[in-house]
């Protein structure tokens, strides 16, 4: 059975009124996650409306995404496979498409799932994951990026172009690609996913925060 730690941590006005109460927050720091199997987008549908978290799947385990941090250290640099969208820097941070490779590293094994989504719900049996924004320090950035194996593009930040933002994936599935950081930094992922139930459009949007570099 999954567990939901939607409730074990304060933000919001919760937060505001221990403060103001003169309490101690400390105790309700956000979760950091840094290695094993999470699927950092996991849409759900309660039947009346989509909603985004995290799934730690070695613990079965779900987070709102504003209550994690995702953690991408050192140990997760390997040399740039020499994409063109990658930049020209001689080394990338990489939590890699394969459980094997992530493992080894130590470091997450990143996915994007629509596996609590059944058939017969959305138009098309399908949603879309959109990538809205990314930033990197405060500032907007082109140094992320998804794709596969063979260099395909799922998500690309460079707002140079509009493409590589938006992708389909049927309900029901698991999917794995290679998630890329050009540089360290503090990075703020804006992500939607979005799709048609009962002729209605339905949506949901969150912002992830991963931590690269040691």
């Amino acid at each position: 059975m999954r567990t939901h730690r939607r409730l074990l941590t304060v933000t919001g006005l919760a937060a505001a009124a221990l403060a103001t109460a003169g309490l101690n927050t400390s105790a309700f720091a956000a979760t950091t996650l840094t290695s094993g199997h999470v699927d950092v987008l996991d849409a759900e549908w309660d039947g009346a409306e989509l909603h985004l978290h995290v799934h730690d799947e070695e613990n079965d385990t779900e987070y709102e995404p504003a209550d994690v941090t995702l953690s991408v250290p050192d140990a997760a640099k390997v040399a740039n496979p020499g994409y063109g969208f990658l930049g020209s820097g001689s080394q990338v941070w990489l939590l890699p498409d394969t459980e094997a490779e992530a493992d080894a590293a130590g470091v997450l094994f990143a996915g994007v799932s629509t596996e609590h989504l059944t058939t017969g719900v959305f138009a098309g049996d399908s949603v879309a994951y959109r990538l809205v924004s990314a930033t990197r320090d405060g500032a907007a950035t082109d140094d992320f990026s998804v794709y596969t194996g063979s260099g395909v593009r799922w998500y690309d930040s460079d707002t140079a172009t509009g493409s590589y933002k938006s992708r389909t994936f049927a309900v029901g599935a698991h999917n794995h690609a290679n998630w890329a950081f050009e540089e360290a930094g503090t990075y703020r992922l804006t992500f939607r996913v979005q799709g048609t139930a009962g002729g209605v459009t339905e949506s949901a949007t969150e912002t992830y925060t991963v931590v690269v570099g040691s």
